[in-house]
C-alpha cells in the first residue's frame, strides 16, 4: 500500500503519478481563479456562496493531498518542515482558521494566504528544479557579487552625499538619506525624484550608472552559466540511467 502511495504521490513518470499531478494543478488553478473572482465588488450572494462552497471542497482535497504526501514521506518531519511541506500546510490553514470563530478582520487577513496555492506549482516544474540547482552551483559567486554590490551601494551614497549635500540639503541630509538615490541609480531605475544638480554630482552619477549596468548584467551571466552546467548534469544523469531493454537483458 505504501509503495503504491509513493508511486502516485512522488513519481511523475507513472500514469497514476501524472494523473495525480494534473488533478492537483487543476485544483490550484480553480483555487486561484475563485480567489480572484471573490475580490470583485458587488457579487451576488448566490455567487459568493458558490465560491465559498468551492473553496471548502478544494481545501478538503488539498488536505487529503497533504495527508497523502505526509504518509508517503520516508522522513515525515523532514517533509513537514521542508519548503513544499510548509507551502502545502499554509495553503489549507486559512480555511480552517476561518471556522474557528475569530473576528472577521482577522479571517480576511488570513484568507489572503490562499495565494500560497500558486507556490505549489513549483513542485511540478523541472525548469524550476534546474534553476534551484543552478543557484546552488553559483552560490559562492552570487554571495561575492552581493557583497561587492553592497559595498558599491554604500560608496555611491557616500559620494553623492559629498557632492550634493550643500546644493540639495533637503534630499541629501545624510549618507542614510542618500541610500535611496544610490539604490535607484545603481539598479538603473532612476525614478527622477532625486537627481544631482552640481557638476561633480553629475559626473559621479555617470560613473555610478556605468557601474550599475555591470551590476544588472553580472547576475544574469552567473546564472546563465550555472544553468548550462545544471542542464549538462541533467543530461549526463539521464544518459547513465539504465534503459528498460538493458534491464531485460
Amino acid at each position: 500500500m505504501n509503495a503504491r502511495l509513493v508511486e502516485i504521490v512522488e513519481r511523475a513518470d507513472t500514469r497514476a503519478g501524472r494523473t495525480f499531478d494534473l488533478v492537483v494543478l487543476a485544483l490550484i488553478v480553480c483555487s486561484l481563479v475563485a480567489l480572484s473572482i471573490e475580490t470583485l465588488p458587488g457579487l451576488p450572494e448566490a455567487t459568493t456562496a458558490a465560491l465559498r462552497l468551492l473553496e471548502a471542497v478544494i481545501t478538503v482535497l488539498f488536505t487529503v493531498e497533504y495527508g497523502m504526501r505526509l504518509a508517503a514521506a520516508e522522513r515525515k518531519w523532514r517533509y513537514v518542515f521542508s519548503f513544499y511541506g510548509i507551502v502545502d500546510l499554509v495553503a489549507i490553514v486559512p480555511f480552517y482558521v476561518s471556522l474557528g470563530g475569530v473576528d472577521l478582520l482577522a479571517v480576511r487577513a488570513v484568507r489572503l494566504f490562499r495565494v500560497f496555492h500558486v507556490l505549489k506549482v513549483f513542485r511540478y516544474s523541472n525548469a524550476l528544479h534546474r534553476y534551484r540547482r543552478a543557484l546552488t552551483l553559483a552560490r559562492e559567486e552570487i554571495l561575492l557579487f552581493l557583497l561587492a554590490a553592497g559595498i558599491l551601494l554604500y560608496l555611491s551614497a557616500v559620494g553623492i552625499y559629498y557632492f550634493e549635500r550643500e546644493a540639495q540639503p533637503e534630499h541629501f541630509q545624510s549618507i542614510l538619506h542618500s541610500l535611496w538615490w544610490a539604490v535607484a541609480t545603481l539598479t538603473t531605475v532612476g525614478y527622477g525624484d532625486i537627481y544631482p544638480v552640481t557638476t561633480g554630482g553629475r559626473v559621479f552619477t555617470f560613473v555610478v550608472l556605468v557601474c550599475g549596468l555591470g551590476i544588472v548584467a553580472a547576475p544574469s551571466g552567473l546564472i546563465a552559466a550555472a544553468l548550462s552546467r545544471a542542464r549538462e548534469e541533467e543530461r549526463e544523469g539521464r544518459a547513465q540511467e539504465p534503459r528498460p531493454e538493458d534491464e531485460q537483458r
